[in-house]
């Protein structure tokens, strides 16, 4: 039994276990962070549990536990831990890396093989800047901690934005260079509040062309769930990747939905349609009821989707 849309196999969940995060990041979430939700608005462990069960049943295997900021849940490693006696092929964490270092040991022993890390330059002012408060030097030793421990793949996500970031991108590439770090460069997308605009944009082109200066780039593939189109540069020990949701559409291969701490069920990124799944959950749905609700959702997701259509924050639908 499989989630089948436009022919796409939907075999990916991204799960925010939480909209709270201990940095505000200026493309993400508002400087005074977002209003605390009610207990009782929120999934409890045993409900994530639940339909990450029911996904499972209908083909899902791959898994990324997202916020806000996982780390700072309660939630991590009792539902991990729940997580791991079903047939999951991969179970991944988003996260800002500012607790990871002494965290990593215990995450790979709970069942995460892999993360993705965001970090946007490597000067700490700036850092600090766009993050409102974030210290670099704790990411780089969360990037460090998840080498040493083998996590595979690590890879480093960078929201690319001319004007901020553009002057950096080839130290960032470098970071691959010896060490099999996989960075990637995302191109900005209209995502909830955002305070750049389109003089802020950067091309995939654009980076690639600049990236190109540090030698021949040769496609290759990277395991992972994600759009990238990814290359390696010889003698690199890692990789260079580019997710170009903005000039290049990849719709057609998108293989993911996304549930909210709040129980929303979404198709798509880009389009405020969702399911509500926690209401009826918490009314008594059966399983079978529950599994039409996210089979509609499947049925619902849409051939390509519709920039700048999401009012939500990145914080909150698990970005």
């Amino acid at each position: 039994m499989n989630l089948i849309s436009y022919n796409r196999k939907i075999d990916y969940l991204r799960l925010s276990i939480t909209d709270k995060c201990d940095l505000r990041c200026r493309y993400c979430m508002p400087a005074e962070g977002v209003k605390s939700k009610e207990h009782h608005q929120l999934m409890r462990v045993e409900e994530m549990y639940r339909l990450i069960t029911l996904f499972n049943q209908y083909g899902v295997t791959k898994l990324r536990i997202t916020g806000g900021e996982p780390l700072v849940s309660k939630l991590l490693f009792p539902l991990l831990k729940n997580i791991r006696q079903l047939q999951l092929q991969d179970i991944a964490l988003t996260t800002n890396a500012q607790l990871l270092a002494p965290m990593v040991n215990d995450l790979k022993k709970a069942g995460v093989n892999r993360l993705n890390i965001s970090l946007d330059t490597l000067k700490p002012d700036r850092f600090t800047w766009i993050t409102r408060g974030g210290d670099l030097q704790k990411t780089l030793d969360g990037i460090d901690a998840a080498l040493q421990y083998g996590l595979n793949p690590v890879k480093i996500n960078v929201v690319a934005i001319k004007g901020f970031n553009d002057d950096e991108f080839l130290d960032l590439a470098l970071l691959a260079k010896d060490r099999p770090l996989h960075i990637r460069f995302i191109e900005l997308m209209p995502v909830g509040e955002n305070i750049w605009g389109p003089q802020n944009f950067i091309s995939k082109q654009e980076i690639l062309d600049l990236t190109a200066s540090l030698g021949k780039l040769l496609p290759t593939k990277v395991k992972g769930n994600g759009p990238a189109d990814i290359f390696q540069i010889q003698d690199f020990c890692g990789t260079i990747g580019f997710i170009n949701a903005i000039s290049g559409h990849f719709c057609d291969r998108c293989n993911r939905m996304r549930l909210t701490s709040d129980g929303k069920l979404y198709p798509c990124l880009h389009n405020d349609y969702f399911v509500d799944l926690l209401k009826p959950m918490r009314e008594g749905a059966s399983d079978d009821l529950l599994l039409s609700l996210i089979l509609s959702g499947a049925e619902n997701k849409p051939m390509q989707h519709n920039l700048g259509a999401q009012s939500r924050n990145m914080n909150t639908i698990g970005g």
